[in-house]
Parts: C-alpha cells; sequence; structure tokens
C-alpha cells in the first residue's frame, strides 16, 4: 500500500507540474512567437501576462495535485518541507525526479503544440531557448542572479507558509492554491528581472534540458555558458532561508491552537 501511494503521489506531482509548465512556457511562447518584438525578446506589455500566467499556472498546478501528493510542484519547497516540517527524506528524491520530469513533459508538448511558430520566428532555434528556460540579465555577473533567486524563493516559502500555517490565518483549503498563485505573481511583477525568477529547479531544468535536446542554440546548458546552475542552487537556498525565517522570527511567536 505504501508503494501505491508513492506512486500515485509521484504521478500528482508529476502532472502538476506539467499543468504549471504548460501554462508558464505557454505564455512565454505567446508574447515571444507572435509579438512584434523580435524572435527571443519579450514584447512590451507581454510580461505582465507572463507573471498573471505564471501564477495561473502554479494554481492550476496545486488543484491538479493537491489532495494526491501535497502539490509541492517545486524541489525547493520539497527540500523545505523535508527539513522544517517532517516530509519523509525517503520521497525527496522521487518527488524531485516526477517535478523535473513533468517540467520537461510540459516543455515538450508547448513546443509540439508551437513548433510551426518557432521555426517561422526563429528557423535555427537560435534566439527562442528563452521560451523555456532563465538566462540572467547580466552573464557577467552570476552571483546578482543567484541572490535574486534566493530572494525569490525565500520569499515564496515563507509567504507558502504562512498561508497554509493552521496556527496563523489559515484560509480555506479551495483558496490556498489562488493565494498562493498570487504570491508567485508578485515575486514575478517584483522580481523577475535579474534571472527571470525560475524559484523553482524543476520548472527551470526540465524545460532547460528538453531545449538542449530539441536543438535550441543558447540553451544555458549545451553551449559553454554554465547559467544553469544558478536556478537549482539559488531556489533550493532560497527555500531552506524562507522556511527558517518564518519558523523562528513568524510561528515560534504565534499562539498555540
Amino acid at each position: 500500500m505504501q508503494s501505491q501511494s508513492l506512486i500515485a503521489e509521484v504521478v500528482a506531482e508529476f502532472l502538476g507540474t506539467m499543468v504549471l509548465i504548460l501554462f508558464g512556457c505557454g505564455v512565454v511562447a505567446m508574447v515571444t512567437l507572435f509579438g512584434s518584438g523580435a524572435p527571443g525578446e519579450v514584447v512590451k506589455g507581454g510580461y505582465t501576462n507572463v507573471t498573471l500566467a505564471w501564477g495561473l499556472g502554479v494554481t492550476m498546478g496545486l488543484y491538479v495535485a493537491g489532495r494526491v501528493s501535497g502539490a509541492h510542484i517545486n524541489p525547493a519547497v520539497t527540500l523545505a518541507l523535508a527539513v522544517f516540517r517532517g516530509f519523509p527524506w525517503k520521497k525527496v528524491l522521487p518527488y524531485w525526479v516526477a517535478q523535473t520530469a513533468g517540467a520537461f513533459a510540459g516543455a515538450a508538448v508547448v513546443f509540439w503544440n508551437y513548433r510551426p511558430a518557432f521555426f517561422k520566428a526563429d528557423p535555427l532555434l537560435e534566439r527562442t531557448a528563452v521560451v523555456f528556460t532563465t538566462f540572467p540579465a547580466f552573464p557577467e555577473a552570476p552571483m546578482a542572479g543567484l541572490f535574486d533567486q534566493v530572494l525569490g524563493t525565500a520569499l515564496l516559502m515563507l509567504l507558502v507558509l504562512a498561508i497554509v500555517d493552521e496556527r496563523n490565518q489559515p484560509l480555506g483549503s479551495g483558496l490556498t492554491p489562488v493565494a498562493i498563485g498570487l504570491v508567485v505573481v508578485a515575486i514575478g511583477m517584483s522580481f523577475g528581472g535579474m534571472h527571470g525568477y525560475a524559484i523553482n529547479p524543476a520548472r527551470d531544468f526540465g524545460p532547460r534540458l528538453f531545449a538542449a535536446l530539441a536543438g535550441f542554440r543558447h540553451n544555458g546548458l549545451t553551449d559553454g555558458s554554465g547559467v544553469f546552475w544558478v536556478p537549482i542552487v539559488g531556489p533550493l537556498a532560497g527555500g531552506l532561508l524562507g522556511a527558517w525565517v518564518y519558523d523562528h522570527l513568524v510561528r515560534r511567536y504565534l499562539p498555540a491552537r
């Protein structure tokens, strides 16, 4: 029974993360491939669409997976919950694999759907890897992007724990995904410029791996730039930081229920 339960949870994480990527990478494809700017350039006004759709993607992914797996859909969340909330360590790696595989699959579906538009706008696939993955605004200063990822994910984890804490001001269970989605929108609008606010290692690495395998150039993984590690290390560290801040500076002062 335990193995069947883990399988169900892993499938839920896969599907929840896939839904997140379908909406997230889908909206970036829309504003990149069908806007008035050059291929690979998010058109003016499109960034608002991007932040809203990523937030809605998180909300919908949480609705898909929430009752089965807890809907982590983010390795940084899984790690922080293992360290601070007793989530079983034996489930961490299976969750990470499922989340990354779901992100990979979501990216593949987005590419399949928009394939004619990709090859019309960017026949050599030289400028549109940005649809799938994040890049630093200042490649010469990778630590700035790293700090950005730590900060954004710390905010995410801090607020997720505040939203779901029964000792704080809990929402009805049906509204929790909406509130967390709004957190992602706010992070994107406030801290999206330095490194694309991945704030989720699976969201970034799964689609980046797909982009590399599909032949996209300048993908940050096989092009020698080595930028792929920033949205992996930064969110994992940021998730732990945000959870520590919540537990030590907020939760310890809340009244017990």
